[in-house]
């Protein structure tokens, strides 16, 4: 686990270097890792560099299954197929 730590902390942290987000969410299966939140958190505020503060890592609001829901929410009734025009 430690070298998928450190290895995902310098990705989060290239991402925080050119993009300076406020917050990254993290989804899927990885947001149901908790340990992921305080372990990645530290290392990230190691690597990158915050011109405005320190980016925050959070854990999505509607679990591993916030995909489906977005996608549903692009359904549209009457829509044979399902997807956006």
């Amino acid at each position: 686990m430690d070298q998928f730590y450190d290895r995902f902390a310098r990705a989060i942290a290239s991402v925080v270097n050119i993009l300076d987000p406020d917050a990254i969410v993290l989804g899927g299966g990885l947001s149901n890792i908790d340990s992921l939140y305080g372990e990645l958190g530290q290392r990230v505020q190691a690597l990158a560099f915050f011109p405005e503060g320190p980016t925050r890592i959070l854990k999505n609001m509607h679990g591993d299954s916030s995909g489906v829901r977005g996608a549903a929410w692009l359904w549209r009734e009457g829509d044979e197929a399902g997807l956006p025009a």
